[in-house]
Formats: structure tokens, sequence, C-alpha cells
């Protein structure tokens, strides 16, 4: 599985959002549909253990389920078409995941941190790591790609935050190739 943290990895992309991003494609997503990478025991350990490194090695069926549910959160809030949509996703995940608290410490360098006091450590972590992209003002550039029959999430790094695609070549040149081929038939007949 190719992930946001591999040697090879965009570092415009911020650890945060490439560990947000790779939970959210652990997903079945895309046609033909890829297998949910959680299903498999390396790979969810891998996923997981960027949430809390100290988590245990295996995950147990009872935090893949709650884990699932959060990324299906997650995927609401990004797949929202409008403002009330997006705000009734933030409010599911918020209340699913109520048990959870967290208590502020600082540092001898004069940092605050958040850190999980109550409730389970790598969910705890997932979301720590998506109010930190929302606090940052970085949420935003977290999509899903504009081809229906891919549906990956990436992070947007352009300037603009206007990215549709998270491969041109892949997605975006498809997509603009089958328009123009349907715009030349439609002024053909």
């Amino acid at each position: 599985m190719a992930t946001y943290d591999s040697p090879e990895a965009d570092p415009r992309i911020p650890a945060s959002a490439g560990a947000i991003v790779d939970l959210l494609n652990s997903r079945p997503h895309a046609t033909p549909t890829l297998p949910d990478g959680l299903d498999d025991p390396e790979q969810a350990a891998a996923i997981l253990s960027r949430f809390a490194p100290a988590a245990q090695a295996a995950p147990t069926p009872d935090l893949l389920e709650r884990v699932r549910a959060v990324r299906d959160d997650l995927m609401a809030v990004l797949a929202a078409g409008t403002p009330e949509q997006t705000a009734q996703a933030w409010t599911t995940l918020t209340e699913r995941n109520a048990d959870l608290t967290f208590r502020q410490t600082f540092s001898t360098d004069g940092r605050a941190h958040l850190r999980p006091a109550t409730g389970d450590p790598v969910v705890a972590g997932i979301l720590l790591l998506v109010a930190e992209l929302t606090t940052a003002n970085t949420w935003s550039r977290v999509r899903i790609c504009g081809n229906e029959l891919c549906s990956h999430v990436f992070y947007d790094t352009t300037r603009s935050r206007t990215q549709r695609w998270h491969s041109y070549e892949m997605c975006g040149n498809r997509t603009n190739v089958a328009a123009y081929r349907v715009r030349a038939r439609e002024r053909a007949s």
C-alpha cells in the first residue's frame, strides 16, 4: 500500500493529513472496488499505529468497528453537498465520540498539547489529527477525487485549493477526454 508517510511522500502534505488520507483510503472504494484495508491485520496495524504509536499491534474487532465508524463519519463530512449536510456530519462524528475526553498539558517550550484522557487512544488520535487539520484551516484540502469511478481521497496541494482529481493523469485526463468526446458528438449531430 502506498502511503503518505513513505519516503516518496510529497513534503507539501502534512503528516497529519497523510495519516487521515491513508485511513480514509483504506475503505472499500473505486471501480473495481478495492478491499477494506482494515481487514488485513498487517495493513490495519500499520495504518492505526500512526494515530497511537503505543497501541496494540493487532487491533481488536471492537476497535476496528469503531475506527470504521469514524472513517465513515469523516467520509460523510467530505461527501456532504450542502452546509447543512456538513454540519450534520460533524455533529454525528462529535456525538458518536462523546465518550472521549482530552487533557491539556504544557511542555517546557511553552506549547500546549491535547492528550487522550479517556476512551480509545487510536480513535482519540484520529480525532486529534482531524482537529489539528481543522484548526490549521487545512481540512478543506482533504478531498474526494472528482472521478466517480475512483473516489480516492487526496490532499490538495494547489495554492488555489481547486484540485479535483487525486491524479490528473489517471482521473482528470480521462474525465476531460470523455467530456470532450461528448461535446464533439453533440456538435456532430
